[in-house]
């Protein structure tokens, strides 16, 4: 496979291109559930999981960004069946995390009979136990600079003796944020720029670069199944790592590929 290319294909086709273990980290945001029109795209979740399973590395991880729609006065659940499909595949659920956003579009209204729904899943899926956890830690300490009151101990040997153990460690000015993320969204603040707005549902570019952080080092393959404007190649670029995408609409890609060289140029002048 050639990479830091978007392919103009259904993503099964990229896929079964691609060697077993070839990608350190997937993340995406697939159409779901009618709520975005993507050009009539439709896939196969059961081929989809099974095959990303297949090419993630031992070890990696996948990112699955994605919401349920309301139908019949029901949310339809189809973001947790997506869930059981990827742990049938051989997937572990390494972290259910939320993307909340900063506003919505269309508030509830007094006759409302539901909450303003403001955040989307973003499922965290391992290959085993993540081999790359680089933890974002920007969540301020209140007790930064202390330590913990008594001695440090922990208990050893058959008869789990407490004993005394090293120096206590200050605590640090900031630890490692939970797993809720907000984000402003919107036109002009997902991204900024106008091209990418041309797809009808584009995620924020620091909600990519968080996820490339936290599960991939600089150097590491990434692959959007379903990389829409190009978000993902973007932030790639960016942060020094390979990408792969693939994109079935031929209008996207070409969204993409301009995204991707405004993205070098700029770097360029930099």
């Amino acid at each position: 496979m050639e990479k830091n290319k978007i392919y103009l294909e259904d993503n099964l086709e990229t896929l079964s291109k691609t060697t077993d273990n070839y990608y350190d980290m997937v993340i995406t945001s697939p159409p779901y559930d009618g709520i975005r029109k993507y050009n009539g795209f439709v896939f196969d979740i059961d081929t989809l999981t099974t095959e990303l399973y297949r090419t993630t590395k031992n070890g990696g991880v996948v990112v699955w960004v994605v919401n349920d729609q309301v139908v019949k006065g029901s949310e339809t659940g189809t973001s947790f069946r997506q869930v059981l499909k990827f742990m049938e595949a051989g997937f572990l659920l390494h972290d259910t995390m939320i993307y909340e956003k900063n506003s919505s579009s269309y508030p509830a209204s007094s006759k409302s009979n539901r909450y303003t729904q403001i955040f989307e899943y973003m499922f965290v899926f391992s290959k085993g136990k993540p081999k790359t956890v680089n933890l974002i830690c920007d969540k301020p300490n209140k007790w930064a600079g202390h330590t913990n009151w008594g001695k440090n101990t922990k208990r050893i040997g058959d008869n789990e003796q407490l004993v005394e153990v090293g120096n206590i460690k200050p605590v640090p000015d900031f630890s490692p944020r939970n797993n809720i993320w907000r984000y402003v969204n919107g036109g002009g603040f997902a991204s900024k720029d106008k091209i990418a707005h041309k797809h009808p549902a584009i995620f924020p570019e620091e909600l990519v670069k968080d996820h490339l952080i936290s599960w991939t080092n600089e150097g590491d393959l990434v692959y959007d199944p379903f990389i829409g404007s190009g978000t993902v190649a973007k932030m790639c670029i960016l942060l020094n790592r390979d990408y792969i995408g693939s994109e079935i609409s031929e209008e996207y890609v070409d969204i993409c590929n301009e995204r991707i060289e405004i993205t070098k140029k700029t770097l360029e002048k930099v």
